[in-house]
């Protein structure tokens, strides 16, 4: 199947938004609303941290299904069957993804936080912020994933696969693979609040997307098309998406502004091994497929794609798992601090590498076609 083939299949997800032209200026703004707001109000923000049940906030809850729900409906199982046509890009997400990147990112949590800084923080915090990290690097990225793509000129189909995919194996595999890496690092794994996390924060969102977008495309506008009915009702929702990832950071940075004011060293340390896992796994990911000679509008975004992080996931299950106020949420909050500069900064990578990238990945030198990548 051609390039142009599978495209079409592809609901048309849109261009770039004022919203993400100036994604970080959103985020930076949100951060320090949140801090601000956090310390000029901290017992509202106690109110909204006591308002949980089954160890699930609730506000976090409804912040975090109004921001990824909209991004689910795009989920096109039905593009799973294309996964053969051009296989490369789908086995260096799925191997980065799932083989790699939660197993260092494990590693270098146990590497500074039990080693390099061990003489700076208190064992049973270390274990904690250890977990946090744990939690983001399990859970690759869904909602962001198609702006990361687009800002590199992705192909849009192609995206859609590799978001697929890694959904349906989100649901298996998230779990068993936090409850190993937390085993291996000797921490307790509540199984009980793990599997209502992925449940509540995986599963529903993701057939609620597939239900609504098989209803809309049986109840489509009479002269128009499924696909067109799909983005016509992803762009309504897209604002309720947009104000729930603000509302998101403005909340998270709410709850833990006082601790990040008091302690930047400590937000610093937690730093490290994130910056480190984001440069290095998209290094290996991005000359993996130059050296494979994936096309670029797919090798750019795999590469982005095994970066990014599924943080809104990661920071859910941590609350859930350890609290609200716990080291696991503080560290999967800079994980949020984190994941947007570095991400636009690996985009401007990209958008300036892409001469180099395809020089060693013309299908003259190659003798192979874009078609089968």
């Amino acid at each position: 199947m051609t390039n142009s083939s599978l495209a079409d299949q592809a609901p048309k997800i849109g261009g770039i938004g004022f919203f993400e032209k100036w994604l970080s200026v959103w985020v930076a703004l949100c951060i320090g609303a949140g801090l601000l707001l956090g310390s000029l109000f901290p017992k509202f923000f106690a109110a909204l941290a006591a308002l949980e049940y089954a160890s699930v906030n609730l506000v976090v809850a409804v912040l975090i299904w109004a921001m990824v729900y909209p991004m689910m409906v795009n989920v096109d199982f039905a593009s799973l069957r294309h996964i053969a046509d051009r296989p490369k890009g789908i086995v260096i997400t799925i191997a980065v993804n799932w083989l790699i990147k939660p197993f260092t990112m494990a590693a270098l949590g146990v590497l500074f936080f039990d080693v390099v800084f061990a003489d700076l923080i208190a064992p049973a915090d270390a274990q904690q912020y250890i977990a946090g990290l744990i939690l983001l690097g399990a859970a690759p990225c869904t909602a962001m994933v198609f702006v990361w793509s687009q800002l590199t000129r992705g192909d849009p189909a192609y995206t859609l696969v590799q978001v697929s995919v890694n959904d349906i194996i989100m649901v298996f595999a998230f779990a068993p693979i936090v409850a190993l890496l937390l085993g291996v690092t000797d921490i307790e794994v509540p199984w009980d609040t793990l599997l209502l996390s992925v449940l509540l924060y995986v599963v529903i969102p993701l057939l609620a997307g597939a239900w609504t977008r098989r209803h809309l495309a049986g109840d489509s506008r009479r002269g128009e098309s499924p696909d067109a009915a799909i983005a016509r009702f992803t762009g309504a929702v897209k604002p309720f998406s947009v104000i729930g990832l603000l509302a998101t950071v403005i909340v998270l940075f709410g709850f833990q502004g006082q601790v990040i004011l008091d302690r930047p060293l400590l937000i610093a340390l937690i730093a490290v091994p994130l910056l480190l896992q984001s440069y290095g796994i998209f290094g290996i990911a991005y000359l993996v497929a130059r050296a494979w000679r994936v096309p670029f509008n797919v090798g750019a975004p795999c590469a982005l794609i095994g970066t990014s992080n599924f943080f809104e996931l990661a920071v859910a299950v941590a609350i859930s798992l350890f609290g609200l106020h716990s080291g696991a949420a503080l560290a999967t909050v800079v994980g949020v601090l984190v994941e947007v500069p570095v991400m636009l900064s690996l985009v401007k990578i990209v958008n300036a590498s892409k001469g180099w990238y395809e020089s060693g990945t013309s299908p003259r030198r190659s003798g192979t076609s874009e078609t089968r990548s």
